[in-house]
Formats: structure tokens, sequence, C-alpha cells
């Protein structure tokens, strides 16, 4: 398939110049027509689904009109010949107008660019810019604007995850789940990070992020990777002429104090523009929880203390050699050191000689480097480009951790000690060609090579096979991946309909060895198609329609055969042997646009195979012990609803809610034991394959209160409904925060303070009868007071080299406790 996937790169590469001249169709010389993009003025951003509407060249009679598409390109055909004004519309900007006139000589007007303005109003020689919609919807994906919602402000980025619609974080584990699924990609500036999802999200300052988007039926140009999605977190990167700076810093105070700041800067003269950004999050994180065994009367008692310390880099120039040809480079370097310590107590109350009390200390360092650097050559025509990318990617970590236990444990003191070494390398090739103003085709060519390699050594113990303590052997575990790829999309925009179709081709290639023993292969070759369907009859109504196929590829703590973690009574290793689950998805959403905002409903449906789970076994060596794995099921499926609105009643009150509901049926495998732990034998352990369905839902509602033109008032609600999986039932849980923002130095500066989880009720709570009858809570700092001052300096005009951000991850992995 390799053979097959160069020779389709060599003839890609060699129809580019032919590509490049494949003139634009012939218009209809009986009619004229006019054409243009229309972008933010202060983003750059394009702005999709304005109103274009043709007037008389008195301005008094509309003649015809239509609306932007996705890029923000119009046109409007049938013209005759005269003079005619041309207006722009739409919610939060200035109407824009401009004369044009249709001739005999010219009958195709192009108008170029079009930059829409922010409505400003003027209040005692201040000018204040009215305030973007948190939440956007495009058309393929959600667009969360981090800066500009109180609630969304704290430490990191795991602390505002959960006041996304559609997200949810495990606060004990920083798992990630989208639409109530672990299997999502996250990315960072549209790049794979090598950083582990739970670390990333907690090594990221809030403040250094610019917006978050869900990508829920990502097209064949994106990476397939990932059942639900993926995720782009988008950092800050400025672009203005001239010096330009922002400058934040925050303190986050529960039990324990936590510290964030970041700087932004940027100069931008001629021909280069350089920019660099530094933040850190600086602080000490408490947990606790309890796990009850009911049948053997048995309580296990967890406290953790982290004190963590991350700083996050990011420098990159772009040089502007003329207007055709552009080159960029950029690095991110994410720096970080732990320090943990904990105890897991258990607690016998029928067989005091069995209490054991198991202490944890935990140092641990890892660096990710990022390197980045690209050319995008630029033809005459307008959108019709080349671009060469390369990405190199380097995760270097150290863990040392200590375990010293006393009581009814057999085993002595040890020490494990845990480096991995991965890297990752990443060639992409896009050629970009509007074939005219209603129609774009898009090829790619790409490449993915991946490695880790995990070292393991103890200074411990354990049993072997016969019942003998023995040293606990060393393991290398190696594990490789390469992917190469070639993707083809067609879009085109007739009136009030558009389509996109696409397809892309993987051929995937996987080695695993353990000890320098291969102990794993796989090899396949996939096609996944794409498709999305928009019709827009009017400015306030727009049905959207997709399907993809996806793949969820196993992530690294699943098929990691050395163990994740270890308490006296549980441990987890990953599965060598798995095998992708792939998955067929159909989504439809309809957005309504009304005076006083707008809403958005929409309804998926998903169809997964070799579905991927958690599988539980009991501990041949140790009855009384648990052991949590990965393996493969039977297909499944999922669907859900999701409906969010942005509307503002009156003039000061402003609501952002959304609510979302989604079923799944999940099938694992676990062990139980028939009779008492301390009597039974290998021969009472029992298998059961289990099938669960699971429906949960999720409900969020922002209110935002403008009290005068500087200061402002937040409320924010969340409740997160029952939800059921193989091994518990979780409770529900609920939140309220609070928040207040003032504007100072003409609006430059902002100074924020945050109130969460006002009623101290957010916690982590279940119940479960796999493979123990169980309950037990987990809790952490939720309940936390937030002060932080942002202050901007410099101004000029936005002219960034606009940047497509595209998929580049490979899953990290999906672990957890239980």
């Amino acid at each position: 398939m390799k053979t097959h996937l160069l020779l389709w790169g060599a003839l890609l590469m060699t129809s580019l110049p032919a590509l490049a001249l494949i003139p634009d169709p012939a218009t209809d010389l009986k009619n004229g027509s006019v054409s243009g993009k229309v972008i933010d003025q202060q983003h750059g951003d394009a702005v999709s689904y304005a109103s274009v509407v043709i007037k008389t060249a008195s301005g008094q009679e509309t003649l015809t009109g239509g609306i932007t598409t996705e890029d923000g390109e119009f046109l409007i055909e049938k013209l005759p010949e005269g003079d005619f004004v041309l207006e722009i519309q739409f919610i939060g900007y200035k109407t824009h107008k401009m004369d044009f006139r249709i001739s005999s000589d010219t009958k195709k007007v192009v108008l170029g660019t079009i930059s829409l303005e922010s409505e400003t109003t003027e209040l005692s020689g201040v000018e204040v810019v009215a305030e973007r919609t948190t939440i956007e919807q495009k058309i393929d994906r959600k667009v969360v604007n981090v800066g500009k919602d109180l609630t969304t402000t704290g430490a990191t980025a795991a602390d505002i995850m959960n006041n996304i619609p559609s997200l949810n974080v495990n606060q004990q584990t920083g798992e990630l789940s989208l639409r109530g699924n672990t299997n999502v990609r996250v990315m960072v500036d549209g790049k794979l990070t090598n950083v582990p999802v739970d670390q990333l999200l907690r090594q990221i300052p809030s403040t250094s992020i610019k917006s978050i988007e869900l990508i829920t039926n990502p097209s064949a140009k994106y990476n397939p990777d990932g059942t639900t999605g993926l995720i782009n977190i988008i950092l800050h990167k400025n672009a203005n002429i001239g010096f330009n700076g922002n400058a934040n810093i925050g303190l986050t105070k529960g039990i324990e104090a936590k510290f964030n700041s970041s700087v932004d800067l940027n100069y931008r003269n001629g021909k280069v523009n350089l920019y660099g950004s530094y933040g850190n999050n600086i602080g000490k994180y408490v947990n606790d929880g309890f796990i009850f065994r009911t049948e053997e009367n048995s309580l296990q008692e967890f406290d953790f203390l982290n004190n963590n310390k991350s700083h996050l880099y990011k420098a990159g120039i772009d040089f502007y050699l003329n207007d055709s040809h552009t080159i960029s480079f950029f690095t991110n370097q994410n720096v970080f050191d732990g320090d943990g310590n904990g105890t897991t107590k258990v607690t016998y109350y029928e067989d005091p000689s069995r209490n054991t009390l198991q202490n944890f200390g935990d140092v641990s360092t890892n660096h990710n480097q990022q390197y980045n650097l690209d050319y995008k050559w630029q033809f005459p025509k307008e959108g019709h480009h080349l671009e060469l990318e390369l990405d190199l990617n380097r995760f270097n970590s150290e863990q040392d951790a200590q375990f010293r236990s006393t009581g009814g444990t057999p085993l002595p003191d040890y020490m494990d000690f845990v480096d991995t070494e991965r890297q990752q390398t990443i060639a992409n090739l896009d050629y970009v060609n509007p074939l005219d103003s209603i129609s774009k085709l898009e090829f790619g060519l790409e490449a993915r090579l991946f490695e880790t390699d995990v070292d393991y050594s103890s200074t411990g113990f354990s049993y072997n096979p016969d019942g003998e303590l023995v040293p606990t052997p060393s393991t290398e575990f190696i594990y490789g991946m390469d992917i190469y790829s070639a993707y083809a999309t067609y879009g085109r925009n007739y009136q009030k309909w558009s389509f996109q179709v696409g397809v892309r081709v993987e051929d995937v290639t996987v080695e695993a060895d353990t000890n320098q023993v291969r102990s794993f292969t796989d090899a396949y070759t996939e096609v996944y198609p794409s498709g999305f369907l928009s019709y827009t009859p009017s400015e306030k109504n727009q049905y959207q329609l997709s399907y993809s196929r996806r793949v969820d590829r196993p992530g690294l703590t699943q098929v990691n055969p050395i163990r994740e973690f270890a308490t006296p009574l549980i441990s987890s290793f990953g599965n060598p042997s798995l095998v992708p689950q792939f998955t067929n998805s159909i989504e439809a959403n309809y957005t309504y646009r009304f005076k006083l905002g707008s809403l958005t409903s929409g309804v998926f449906y998903r169809k997964i195979k070799d579905e991927i789970n958690r599988a539980v076994y009991v501990d041949r060596l140790d009855l009384n012990r648990i052991i949590l794995t990965f393996d493969n099921f039977d297909d499944t499926s999922a669907y859900g609803i999701e409906v969010s609105a942005n509307i503002k009643p009156i003039k000061w009150w402003s609501i952002n809610a959304s609510f979302d509901l989604y079923q799944q049926t999940q099938r694992g495998r676990t062990e139980r034991l028939l009779t008492d732990n301390s009597e039974a034998t290998l021969e009472d352990i029992v298998v059961e394959e289990l099938e669960v369905d699971n429906t949960a839902w999720n409900f969020r509602m922002n209110n935002t209160f403008k009290a005068t033109e500087k200061l402002s008032f937040q409320v924010f609600g969340y409740y997160r409904g029952q939800n059921r999986t193989i091994q518990f039932t979780a409770k529900p849980m609920y939140f309220i925060n609070t928040g207040a923002r003032y504007s100072f130095a003409g609006g430059k500066g902002t100074l924020s303070v945050n109130f969460n989880d006002v009623f101290n009720t957010m916690r982590f709570a279940f119940d479960g009868d796999q493979p123990f009858v169980q309950n037990g809570e987990f809790n952490w700092e939720s309940q936390n007071l937030f002060m932080g001052l942002s202050y901007r300096f410099g101004s000029g005009k936005n002219q960034a080299l606009r940047r497509k951000n595209r998929d580049r991850n490979t899953k990290q992995g999906s672990g957890g406790l239980f």
C-alpha cells in the first residue's frame, strides 16, 4: 500500500502545475455578477452567513441578495447593467455599504476582501467594543472564546473544560470525554502534542488559551483518529503591526494556593512578524476519597497532595517574502516538575490483622518540545495555494515513585522508576484550488512516524506464577506506528445549498516490542469517507447534515504492559494486543438566529465496531486484589441530542445555555469470586460478560449581567446527571460559580474575581457491584476563590498569516483509577 501511496503522491505532484492553471468557468455573458469575501476587521476571521443585499443606486429598493458561505465568500449573479449599492449585515457588526457598477465592459465585479467593523459606542471618550458571543456555532464545529467568559478563568485548561458544552473532565484522573466518550483526540494549535492528555490539561495556563474548538464530525482533510471527534486548543498568537502585547496574572485559593501568569508579545514591521509567549502554573493540589467494600466490610481511604510547576513557552517568526511566498517557524516548549505525596489506608473491620497503610511519594519531570516549519505559496487567484509543513515533536519524562507499607502487607518497601521517550515526525503537503467563486478542490499527502520507548525498573519484589517471592523484573516497552495517508475533498455552493465530499486513505503499520521481543504487530489499510450538506434558506435558518468514518487507535496507556498505577488492592496494566475500533458517525444540526440571539440543536448517531473498554480481572497471585486492563468487545452504538442557546433578552442581561443527552451501550468483562476473599481459591473465580445501557445528560447555564459599561457580573450553573459504566454508577454532580469583571484604562485592563462551587457540592460519588459490591466518593478543591488581572498594550491592524488548523493527534491514553 505504501507503494500505491507513493505513486499517488507522485501523480499529485506532477498534476499540481496543471491544476494551478485550471481556468474559472465563464459566467453567463448576458448577466453580471458581484463577488467577494467578508472578514472580521479585528481578528481577520471569515464572517459566515452574513446577509448580502443588493439595492438600487438610490438605496431605497432591494433587488436581490444572499448570504456568505462558511468561508465568508459570496457570489450574487444575474445582475443587469447599472449602478448598485451593496450592503453587508451581521449581528454584532456595523452595516457595510459600498457602490459598484455592472457595465458591458465589466460583467463580473470582484470586490475582494471586505472587513466588517464591530459595533462600538463612545462613552466619555472611551471606546467600548461589543462582546463577541462566547460560543460560535460553525458548519463543522463549536468555537468557545475562552477569554470572553468569566467562568472560564482559572488556573489551568482542566479547570475550564467542565464549563464547555459536551465536555467533561474527571478531576481525579484528568480523563477527558466528549459526548460521554473518552475516545477523543486533543490538539494544540492544530498540532499533536506528545504530552499525555491528563497532564496537558493541567499544564496549560488558562490565560494562554485563545479559544477551544469542538470538531465532532471532521472532514477527510483531518486525520480520522477519535471516535467522538477532535478538540483543538488554540493558544494566543499576535500579529498586529508595531509592538503589541498582553499580560495576565491570577491567584486561586482553595485549600491550597495556585498561581498562574502569562505574557504574549509580538512585533510586526514590514515583511517580518516576531511573536512569543510565556505562561506558568504553580500550585498545590489536594485530593481525597474513599472506597467501601460492603461484603468484606473494608474501607480504603485515599489522601493525595501534589505540588506542580509547569512552564509553557512559545516563540515564532513569519517571513512575508512577497505577496506569493511566506515562510513561518515556531516552537512550543512545555516544562513540568511535579512532587506528589499520598497515603492509602486499608481497614478491615472484621479482621484488623489485615490492616494496611501505604505511603506514596512521587517525583516526576517532563519536557515536551515542538518545532514547526511551514512554507506557503499563494497563487494569483485568491485562496489558491500550496502549503508544505514539517512538524517535529519530542517528549521526555522521568518518574521516581516510592512505596512504603506497614501493617498486613507481605511486601517490603520499594521504588519504581519509569523513563519515557516519545518522538513524532509529521510531514504534510496540502493543495487548495478554488475552481471558481463557488467551488473548491483540495488534495493532500501526509506521513506520521510515531514511536514511544518506556523503561521500567523496580527495587521491589513480586510473586511469580509458582508463588515464590522474586525481584520485580525490569521491562522495556517500545511501541511504534507509521501512518501514510492521502486525501481529496471537493466542495461547492449553489445559491442556498452547499456541500462537501471527501475521502482519506491510510496505510498503517504497528509494531510493539517487550524486552526486545516482538509482542504485537498490526498492519491495515482503510478508507475514510466524509460528507457535509448545508441548506440556508435565510439569514435566520440553517440546516446541516454530515457523515464521517473514524478510527480509535489504542492509546499508549491502553497498550503499555508496564504497570500504570498501584494501590494495596488495585493495579492497572495495558494490553498490547488491542486492535482499533472503527466508527461510522452521522450528525444533523439546525441553527435559528433571531433578534435576541441564536438557538442551535442537533442529533448524532454512532455505530462502533470492536469497541475498546475496561476489563477487570482477579489477581491470580493475590485474590484480594484486582487488575484493571482493556480489551476489544462486540459492536455497539451510541446516539444523543444537543441544544445550545445564546440569548440577550434585554440590553444588560445575556444568557448562554446548553443541554446534551446521550445513550450508549457498553460492553465489558469482569471476574469475581464466589466466596469470601479470605477463603477463596482459583476455582472460585467466575467470568462475566457485561452489557450496560447508559443514558446520561448535562445542563449548563451562564448568565451575564452588565451593571455598567465597565462592570459586569456572572452566574454559572452546571448539573451532570447519573452516569452508568461497566464498573459503577456515578451519582449526579452539580455546582454554581459566580464572578465579576471590571474594565479600566480605556478597556485595556480587566480585573476578574470568581467564587467557584459556592455551595461546595461538586464531588464524584458512586455505587458499584463489579467485581465487588462497593461505594465511594472522591473530592478535590472545587470550592475556591480566583482573582485575575489582565492588561493589553499596543495597537495595530491584524495581518497574521492565517494558517490552517489540522489534526495531528495520536491518542495518548485513556486510563483512570476505576
